[in-house]
């Protein structure tokens, strides 16, 4: 096995199982650690993967998207911190959008059921959630549904958002970065999400602290368009220092 042919494999690995471990690599190879690092390594470098202590996970790009099923599977006691703490940001918003994604669906089944509140959401799991509470409205975006996030997107989708004026939108991202901004793969994707900056007063963004530094193919907002970033403990606080200084509250759950 050539080193292009391992790096392919070693890639194939991260994205089928969420991580991999540097160990483990070399003894299913048949190489050595350092070797596997160097792999690693160039494979950060192209924006692949991420390395973290130990191993490496992959990154989000224009080329591989992780499907909702999998990401119910990944830093679920950080995402569930990170939800019940976003939903205390409510306040008195009447309106609110859900985005797509797992964090999200878990701040729709975390906010208050004692008052009326109308959701606006893409998300199927997310209206199917919400949809039985009594003081809840849902209205769920038309378009295309995607397979893989079980959620709605193109011009149906952002012909619908753009005649809302909605008090509190809840956005996620693929990644967050101070100098790129939020990012995601899919520019359908993009598209609804920038129609939701630009129908919200106010936006909060939630996210595990793996999306940090992460940069993916389409952009749709920057830092400085939200109130408040809500993540976990893994995100150092000289990070979350950095990214108040752009002006949002940061939060770490």
């Amino acid at each position: 096995m050539d080193a292009e042919e391992r790096r392919r494999t070693i890639l194939e690995a991260a994205r089928r199982n969420g991580s991999v471990d540097v160990g483990k690599l070399a003894a299913d190879l048949g190489v050595s650690k350092e070797t596997v690092r160097r792999d690693l390594t160039v494979l950060e470098e192209h924006g692949l993967v991420r390395r973290t202590h130990g191993g490496a996970s992959p990154v989000e790009s224009a080329g591989f998207e992780t499907t909702l099923a999998f990401r119910t599977t990944m830093h679920v006691p950080e995402k569930s911190r990170i939800a019940t703490a976003a939903a205390e940001l409510l306040g008195d918003a009447e309106t609110v959008y859900i985005d797509e994604g797992f964090t999200p669906q878990l701040i729709a089944a975390a906010l208050p059921r004692d008052r009326p509140l109308t959701v606006v959401t893409s998300s199927l799991a997310t209206a199917g959630t919400l949809a039985a509470s009594d003081n809840m409205t849902v209205l769920l975006l038309g378009g295309r549904v995607r397979g893989g996030t079980l959620a709605t997107v193109d011009h149906w989708a952002t012909r619908m958002l753009s005649g809302f004026v909605i008090d509190l939108a809840y956005v996620g991202a693929n990644g967050i970065s101070r100098e790129y901004g939020l990012t995601t793969p899919d520019p359908a994707v993009s598209d609804v999400k920038a129609q939701v900056i630009r129908s919200a007063r106010r936006r909060v963004f939630s996210g595990v602290h793996t999306k940090f530094g992460a940069v993916s193919f389409c952009r749709f907002a920057e830092v400085t368009e939200f109130e408040t970033i809500v993540t976990d403990t893994g995100l150092p606080n000289s990070e979350a220092y950095r990214y108040a200084q752009l002006g949002p509250e940061v939060i770490r759950a």
